[in-house]
């Protein structure tokens, strides 16, 4: 039985509000009180029902009661925050719950909208939609009126008659919201400079344990989705983390270790490239071949003879 509550378009998202047929049918902006009176119960129903959509959401969250966690910490937030979905991601219903607050909003779009646009070859660089709920956007009061206000007029743009400069007047205010998104998330990153020291500190503590115990060849080549379960964040939200710390990213800082360690089995052993491979996690040589000659411009065995 799928117990998961599934939306493949914007149509099916407003039959589940309750709301009339949408203005366009790739992208819609949702507020509190278009919700009806009847549907609200329906909607908090959700809450505890996994959820899942072919949309892209943006959803903004006027109050926060208790605390939002990172990782193993808990910080009071007194500001609204922003949650992001992207197309196929399975959160709780609840995650996305607007009918409470007065201000809160949510824009729904589907890929389709930005197919073969700028927006839609730049999507994947919003690596937010990564981000788990807990790793939400928080923002200032005069951020959120800024960004309720591009909210509005995507709507704006979508409830008109439209016309040949509609739809490149949506996605040019869509993708104003997306930066500004990027932006106040990167100087949330910034902010956060002790509490991002002590995930960095963590993250190289758990990288350098790895390779120190049998794990590379019970388990293979550590993944970024391995330390960030270790650090109870998404891999998105901690490869940008470590991204904005230290300038490289999760996926950069294995590849280093791994490098590193391969430069010293191959000075410090007369082990075969192959037994080296092995022990570092590779499931095939060639594939450290590869690697070590794409960061340091030549292959193991003229390194080691080199050197």
């Amino acid at each position: 039985m799928d117990d998961i509550l599934r939306i493949k378009s914007i149509t099916e998202m407003h039959q589940v509000l309750g709301l009339p047929a949408p203005k366009h049918p790739l992208i819609t902006m949702v507020q509190k009180q278009e919700i009806p009176e009847a549907s609200k119960n329906t909607y908090q129903n959700m809450v505890g029902m996994k959820l899942t959509s072919e949309l892209f959401s943006i959803a903004y969250k006027d109050k926060v009661s208790g605390s939002m966690t990172y990782g193993r910490n808990s910080y009071d937030f007194q500001n609204g925050t922003l949650v992001f979905m992207a197309p196929d991601q399975v959160v709780m219903g609840g995650e996305f719950d607007i009918v409470e607050d007065d201000k809160s909003w949510m824009i729904l779009f589907h890929p389709d909208l930005i197919r073969g646009s700028q927006l839609g070859n730049t999507i994947d660089s919003y690596s937010f939609f990564g981000y788990g709920s807990n790793e939400a956007l928080h923002v200032s009061e005069e951020e959120q009126e800024y960004l309720g206000s591009i909210a509005k007029q995507v709507k704006r743009e979508y409830s008109q008659n439209l016309d040949i400069h509609s739809h490149q007047l949506i996605l040019s205010n869509l993708e104003l919201l997306l930066n500004n998104c990027l932006r106040y998330y990167d100087r949330q990153f910034y902010t956060r400079t002790s509490f991002n020291q002590d995930f960095v500190a963590q993250f190289e503590h758990l990288l350098k344990e790895y390779f120190s115990t049998d794990l590379p060849v019970e388990l293979g080549l550590p993944s970024v989705k391995y330390f960030s379960d270790q650090l109870a964040m998404s891999p998105n939200y901690l490869s940008d983390l470590l991204k904005k710390a230290t300038g490289s990213s999760a996926k950069e800082h294995i590849n280093k270790v791994v490098i590193d360690r391969a430069k010293g089995a191959l000075l410090s052993s007369h082990d075969s490239i192959s037994e080296i491979a092995y022990g570092l996690g590779f499931e095939h040589p060639q594939s450290l071949t590869r690697l070590f000659k794409s960061k340091t411009g030549m292959s193991p065995i003229e390194y080691r003879n080199l050197n």
